[in-house]
């Protein structure tokens, strides 16, 4: 299974972004999906995760309110839409495949390269 995010960039604080994770090689509606993010002071920080049946979606408390996961099985395809974007949530932004939707990154199985976002202030 294969991981591609893309949609990072530069935008300022309370400007928005949206993240795209397309998965490829397995059977993408037998996968839970989840954001995590990384900076120098933390290596993986959960940010939000969806379920292969997109029921109740679980978002870090930082995050909640602002961002919304949501997936297109017809596309394989992960979105992350990020709303009233802050300094702090500049970090690295990666998705994780595994069976399910969890807080951990250790339960996942896979997982791609990144898409960097950056907030000015």
């Amino acid at each position: 299974v294969q991981l591609q995010a893309s949609g990072g960039g530069l935008v300022q604080a309370g400007g928005s972004l949206r993240l795209s994770c397309v998965v490829s090689g397995g059977t993408f509606s037998n996968y839970a999906i989840g954001w995590f993010r990384q900076t120098p002071e933390k290596e993986h920080e959960f940010v939000a995760t969806i379920s292969w049946t997109a029921s109740a979606p679980i978002y870090a408390d930082s995050v909640k309110g602002r961002f919304t996961i949501s997936r297109d099985d017809a596309k394989n395809t992960v979105y992350l839409e990020m709303n009233s974007l802050k300094p702090e949530d500049t970090a690295l932004y990666y998705c994780t495949a595994g069976r399910a939707a969890t807080r951990r990154f250790d339960i996942y199985n896979f997982w791609g390269l990144g898409t960097l976002v950056t907030v000015s202030s």
